[in-house]
């Protein structure tokens, strides 16, 4: 399917979030790979089957099969990391924080792609995931590596509109199947 089917399914009580999709995907002006891999990446962790569903084709079709797969790569990473290191934040005995994660990461030391798009894609989900730690860990290294912050706002404003996207579409599946 595609975008646009996606757009057309959204209700008109949610026409600023089918205006949103249509503007931050349509009008993005991160790079193909960027742009793509955020999109798949948060899909995938909007946990929505309609909104990947319909967003998937398309960005496999912008992806080289290594970005693909990194895309891919750091939803799965980061729904992890992002429960864990949610958790060791939000605990009040700020000991966990001192205790080794014990997690395998090695993705993110290699992810078979530019490690700045890994990055970004990883931003973006922790940002559907809401990990503050997460967020700012990987703001540092985008910024370190040259990234401003209006590209940085580009991957959240993304996660944000496919985010509410899939709830609504969901919520909308919901009751029409009562």
């Amino acid at each position: 399917m595609s975008l646009d089917s996606l757009k057309s399914a959204i209700p008109d009580y949610a026409k600023d979030l089918k205006l949103n999709l249509g503007s931050v995907i349509g009008n993005s002006d991160l790079p193909a790979q960027q742009l793509w891999g955020t999109v798949l990446a948060t899909a995938i962790a909007s946990r929505s089957p309609i909104v990947l569903r319909e967003l998937e084709p398309e960005a496999k079709a912008n992806l080289s099969p290594e970005a693909y797969t990194a895309a891919k790569a750091a939803a799965a990473i980061m729904a992890m990391n992002n429960v864990f290191y949610r958790t060791r934040h939000l605990l009040s005995d700020h000991e966990y924080g001192t205790l080794r994660a014990g997690l395998r990461m090695n993705v993110i030391g290699n992810p078979g792609v530019d490690k700045v798009d890994f990055e970004l894609w990883s931003f973006a989900v922790s940002a559907v995931n809401g990990c503050g730690m997460c967020l700012d860990s990987h703001e540092q290294v985008l910024r370190k590596a040259g990234m401003d912050r209006d590209t940085i706002q580009e991957a959240f404003k993304i996660a944000a509109v496919i985010e509410a996207v899939g709830a609504t579409l969901d919520a909308e599946a919901v009751l029409a199947a009562q």
